[in-house]
């Protein structure tokens, strides 16, 4: 199991801030969609420039041209890319091959699906890395979360790995990982604690027990 930092409310220099505080208790460095509308493939680059050791997750969110936009997004330094999972078929496949040229990954993002079993086990089969729940931030404001979603996902995804995102806190942290997810992603849990450091260490070790 692997934790994943989102990073969606930071400009370029305050990203690389955070990410200097708790590198060493996380797996994957999420450059959130606000990073990349704000500040473009740059913060991709300059993250990944900054922490190789790092994989990278460019949240874009694809919802067309698949392949070029994850050409783009490896090209910059991307290991991880995100398509929409209410995309076309094609658009996910395009997103998959250009990725299979460059050993990169796509996580396909399944808010506002549906029917989010029947949806799972079609990009499931398109031949994506990543599955993910996810509760957006209008959706948490409803007080919403994906923890049950993820239960759903996993008795239909069989080639994938799962990911489940929104609103995970320490707190509420165990019962995600009772539901067994691949990849465990984590924003203002981590980056709204006074202690960063002390969050992300805490939330390894409990991602890393599992």
């Amino acid at each position: 199991m692997k934790l994943q930092l989102a990073l969606d409310l930071v400009d370029i220099s305050g990203a690389k801030a955070v990410v200097a505080e708790v590198a060493e208790y996380i797996d994957i460095v999420e450059i959130g969609t606000p990073v990349v509308i704000n500040e473009g493939l740059h913060a991709v680059k300059a993250i990944k420039d900054a922490f190789p050791a790092l994989t990278v997750l460019a949240d874009l969110k694809i919802m067309d041209a698949g392949g070029y936009e994850v050409m783009k997004a490896v090209e910059a330094g991307a290991g991880i890319v995100t398509v929409l999972g209410v995309s076309d078929d094609s658009t996910i496949r395009g997103a998959v091959e250009e990725a299979k040229k460059t050993g990169a990954e796509i996580l396909v993002d399944l808010i506002n699906v549906k029917d989010l079993k029947a949806r799972a086990a079609e990009v499931d089969a398109l031949g994506v890395d990543y599955v993910c729940v996810h509760s957006g931030y209008d959706h948490q404001a409803e007080g919403k979360n994906s923890f049950a979603d993820l239960r759903d996902i996993k008795s239909v995804v069989t080639r994938a790995k799962t990911a489940i995102a929104g609103g995970i806190k320490l707190s509420t942290l165990p019962e995600v990982i009772a539901a067994q997810p691949d990849l465990v992603i984590v924003g203002g849990g981590i980056t709204g604690e006074a202690d960063m450091k002390a969050a992300a260490a805490e939330m390894k070790r409990l991602v890393s027990q599992a």
